[in-house]
């Protein structure tokens, strides 16, 4: 059995979805009624273009590094370089995640319009990965739109306000399996199988060696017997073509990455399997949280996309970084739940068990939501804060000094970037750029922390959290 596990790969990828933002659950809640209200929310919303030039897009694809993004505000601004296709993966346009959503239907719960099928087919066959992509079932999902809405299908528009497509619902009695629910669990797997497709095809990878695929993500696949039953891992191997793939999910709110990289790297190690996905597609009910702060600070509707993320955990193979199985930080029951003692759990006692000191990390990635979508709806700077805190911890160790606080925070954390898609924000978003810093240098070790919200539940006053240690590879 190998000593120990890797991270292999790592793609990112963003569906810009602003036709998608009035079905999440926010402006879904808030804007039925409201005339005049959806009217602002919809000439707020974003062109493509300004979303493929908006610098927090393209540090979270890689373009840039997050410490190199300029100074705020960047609603307004873009940055050099900026393109659909980036080293981490892509931003999709809307009309071609239609067709991609229609590609992964395997129900025919989606139908789209004549007009939108035949472009988003055309646009997908010149795709990179149209040799992975059954476009036949885009085809297959061309129907009358307007009469699936008359029949109650929930219609689906593309931004601003055209009718695009009707998602069905699959079952009258069952609101499992209601059409909103069916339209982010559609989502999640198209988002998801995206990022995976990703992975395989830009890092030339087998797809028949991937023995198991852990999915990570928030949405709920279920029906009423088995409310988020899943298995959303699987099903996105499947259609991604992981044939000898098994898969399950791993659920534990906004940290739920974490727990699978350790998960996935414990499987390797133990010999279980050679070779572990993990993948996360979005979370189609975040769409839109905050518009209101946007609206009001003259803002555009900033949550109009969706994240995903894929990686691949192998055996040691001696270049990748390593996976500290021996540094995993866990948020014990006993901690309670102050947020100083959540991050002493994630980030000091990880360290002590290896015998490193705090200022031995180079990068720590927390939760990275980016503040100017946060901000103007008063959640506050969610990455500043936690760095601080963490800086304070150090400060009690006595391994930083007070007054090098800010310079702690700028040399080992970064502006938060990444859109408000809990899990992916929650560290697993830096993982590509970790690769490249402990492969290439400088960075000798990285910890990725996550947070999870387990009250959010009601059946539980706790949270939750869980980190690992990634090390350079000394060969």
């Amino acid at each position: 059995m190998p000593e120990a596990a890797v991270v292999r790969a790592a793609s990112l990828v963003l569906a810009h979805t602003p036709g998608l933002a009035r079905h999440g659950s926010k402006p879904m809640r808030t804007l039925a009624g409201d005339a005049e209200l959806t009217a602002r929310f919809l000439a707020s919303l974003r062109s493509f273009d300004d979303a493929v030039n908006y610098p927090p897009h393209q540090a979270f694809l890689g373009t840039c590094h997050p410490r190199e993004l300029p100074c705020r505000p960047w609603v307004g601004t873009g940055l050099p370089g900026a393109e659909r296709f980036a080293p981490f993966g892509e931003l999709m346009p809307e009309e071609e995640f239609l067709g991609l959503m229609a590609a992964v239907d395997e129900f025919d719960l989606l139908t789209l319009s004549s007009e939108v099928a035949e472009r988003a087919a055309k646009r997908l066959a010149e795709h990179p990965l149209a040799e992975r992509l059954d476009l036949d079932r885009i085809s297959a999902a061309t129907g009358d739109v307007a009469a699936a809405v008359a029949s109650d299908a929930l219609p689906v528009h593309l931004a601003p306000d055209c009718l695009a497509g009707a998602l069905r619902g699959a079952h009258a009695e069952d609101e499992s399996l209601a059409a909103y629910v069916l339209l982010e669990n559609l989502a999640c797997k198209a988002t998801g199988t995206l990022a995976l497709l990703h992975l395989l095809h830009d890092h030339d990878l087998d797809p028949a060696a991937i023995g198991y695929t852990i999915s990570c993500s928030e949405e709920a696949v279920g029906d009423r017997y088995q409310r988020g039953g899943g298995n959303m891992g699987k099903t996105i191997a499947a259609v991604a073509g992981l044939t000898e793939s098994s898969g399950a999910d791993v659920k534990n709110f906004c940290a739920a990455p974490i727990p699978a990289l350790v998960i996935a790297a414990s499987l390797v190690v133990a010999g279980v399997v050679e070779q572990v996905a993990v993948v996360a597609g979005g979370s189609l009910p975040k769409l839109g949280m905050k518009f209101e702060g946007h609206l009001r600070h003259g803002l555009p509707v900033l949550e109009d996309v969706l994240g995903g993320a894929a990686i691949l955990i192998t055996a040691d193979d001696g270049v990748s970084p390593r996976i500290r199985l021996d540094a995993v930080g866990r948020h014990k029951v006993s901690s309670g739940g102050a947020g100083a003692q959540i991050l002493h759990d994630l980030a000091v006692q990880p360290l002590e068990a290896i015998g490193a000191r705090m200022i031995e990390v180079d990068d720590y990635a927390t939760e990275l939501h980016n503040p100017e979508i946060t901000e103007p709806q008063g959640s506050g700077d969610v990455a500043a804060r936690n760095y601080r805190t963490i800086a304070a911890l150090a400060v009690r160790r006595k391994e930083i000094t007070r007054d090098t606080i800010d310079s702690f925070v700028a040399e080992r954390g970064m502006p938060g970037y990444a859109p408000t898609q809990g899990h992916i924000a929650s560290a697993v978003c830096y993982l590509p750029h970790a690769l490249d810093r402990l492969r290439q240098g400088p960075a000798e070790r990285v910890l990725l922390l996550a947070k999870g919200s387990l009250f959010l539940g009601r059946m539980s006053q706790r949270s939750d959290g869980m980190s690992v240690l990634l090390e350079r590879n000394g060969g």
